[in-house]
């Protein structure tokens, strides 16, 4: 007679099979999304855009999107020194590279992060990697939601109305949210009555890593607004010079809203490196200022075209280190 299955080895099949489930989910909606958009717009028509394109500005996207790899490696550490962390910038720039790999590459838009933290090596805790990686990308929603804010008044006619007023809820939550997270002692306070692997006031991996958010301090904080700033404002940058490429002559100021929308709609993982869902957005946003499907759908791949040149470059960093064996071992 056969033993009975473990409870946990069934568990974790049942964990595998759940994953398995999921992905090929994301798949089916990437897949059918884009087999539905692109039926729509006409592959004759979105050949037509990708070859009037100007390739010059495009080009220039291009540059702008890398630059914003050493603008965010800037920010990150920035952030570790601010909590004692010694990283050198070009350590770094590999982890930022790699991070942006498997961003791209991974179902869910924030599982580079991980990566950073897990690949941190000499010079930092994992503590000090994961509170300084979180703070590193609030920071940037921060300022990207801020700047939809600053630009509500010159952009809200050129969006739809319950647009504009959903932007706004966005922003403000992140706002109020980061505030009350870097500010420390309520949430210490709230969460102090739960079990100590989940209490930010205790010792646990949570609490500790919550000690190195809120250790980053005033100055830590402001820095990484700072460059912050600096990367968003290239992000849209980089999008305006795409769109204008592919010959769309919208306002820029369209893009500061834009922007904040889709970065929020790509974290959450429900298709593939957010295939279907981002040209889902830019048509349904674009449609209503008169830009052709087509256009609007040569416009989202081009501008994900950026991301992936960025993310195939930290991959082929992250493997050539592994076939040299220079990559760090923990």
């Amino acid at each position: 007679m056969n033993a009975p299955t473990p409870p946990v080895k069934a568990g974790a099949t049942r964990s595998k099979t759940r994953s398995r489930l999921l992905n090929l989910g994301r798949i089916v909606l990437s897949v059918g999304l884009l087999a539905w958009i692109l039926s729509t717009a006409g592959l004759a028509q979105l050949a037509e855009a990708a070859r009037r394109a100007d390739l010059r500005l495009y080009g220039l996207a291009l540059a702008v999107a890398f630059a914003g790899i050493f603008v965010r490696s800037l920010r990150w550490q920035w952030l570790l020194k601010a909590v004692g962390a010694q990283v050198p910038f070009r350590r770094v720039v590999y982890l930022y590279f790699i991070g942006s790999f498997f961003n791209t590459f991974l179902p869910t838009g924030f599982g580079g992060d991980v990566v950073r933290v897990l690949e941190i090596g000499p010079g930092a805790t994992s503590d000090q990697a994961a509170g300084t990686a979180l703070v590193d990308r609030l920071s940037g929603f921060i300022i990207l939601f801020v700047l939809a804010l600053v630009s509500l008044p010159f952009s809200y006619r050129l969006l739809p109305a319950s647009l504009s007023v959903l932007i706004s809820l966005m922003a403000l939550a992140v706002l109020a949210g980061s505030g009350l997270l870097f500010e420390g002692r309520l949430l210490r306070r709230l969460t102090a009555w739960l079990p100590r692997s989940l209490s930010l006031a205790g010792d646990a991996w949570i609490g500790k890593t919550y000690a190195v958010i809120t250790a980053c301090g005033r100055r830590g904080v402001a820095g990484a607004l700072f460059w912050s700033l600096v990367f968003n404002l290239l992000q849209i940058l980089a999008n305006v010079l795409v769109a204008r490429a592919l010959g769309v002559t919208v306002s820029a100021w369209v893009f500061f809203m834009s922007v904040p929308l889709t970065t929020a709609v790509l974290l959450v993982p429900i298709s593939i490196s957010g295939f279907g869902v981002r040209e889902g957005v830019y048509v349904a946003l674009f449609a209503q200022l008169g830009v052709g499907t087509a256009l609007a759908l040569a416009l989202s791949l081009a501008t994900y075209a950026l991301d992936f040149a960025t993310g195939l470059a930290g991959g082929l960093v992250y493997f050539g280190a592994g076939l040299l064996g220079l990559r760090r071992k923990q």
